[in-house]
């Protein structure tokens, strides 16, 4: 089966989700987490779960900064455009699968118990069909 990976961001586009985190009660965190729990069992009930994780907020862009330099950061802190608030993969029959999953995690419960229609990130995993044959 193909496997996908689906990045939920902090923010997509230039302005704040209008939905953010920050922003929810005690009771609408674990609202969308009890939605996200039950994704979760949903895809493991069905053979289709890969993993699951959520990040912290705190995130900081590295590289190379030369022979006997130090790493280079983006600031102490990245973009928060740029930062990713979790991950989930998924094993499923289709790429047209892969985007009825995500677009249902898109509509996880978030400030006001409203669905959050947040944009989420679907990428494949890379198969030995995508990379060339270097023999």
């Amino acid at each position: 089966m193909p496997r996908y990976l689906f990045l939920k961001h902090y923010r997509t586009g230039q302005t704040p989700h209008p939905n953010a985190a920050d922003r929810w009660t005690p009771q609408e965190i674990s609202d969308h987490m009890a939605f996200m729990d039950a994704m979760i069992e949903d895809l493991k009930a069905n053979g289709q779960f890969v993993g699951a994780e959520a990040l912290s907020p705190r995130g900081t862009f590295v590289r190379y900064g030369g022979e006997g330099k130090p790493p280079v950061t983006d600031g102490p802190f990245a973009e928060t455009k740029d930062l990713i608030a979790g991950w989930m993969a998924v094993d499923v029959e289709s790429e047209e699968e892969a985007y009825a999953k995500a677009a249902y995690l898109s509509s996880a419960p978030g400030y006001g118990g409203r669905p959050l229609y947040e944009w989420i990130e679907v990428r494949p995993f890379l198969s030995e069909a995508d990379t060339p044959d270097l023999g």
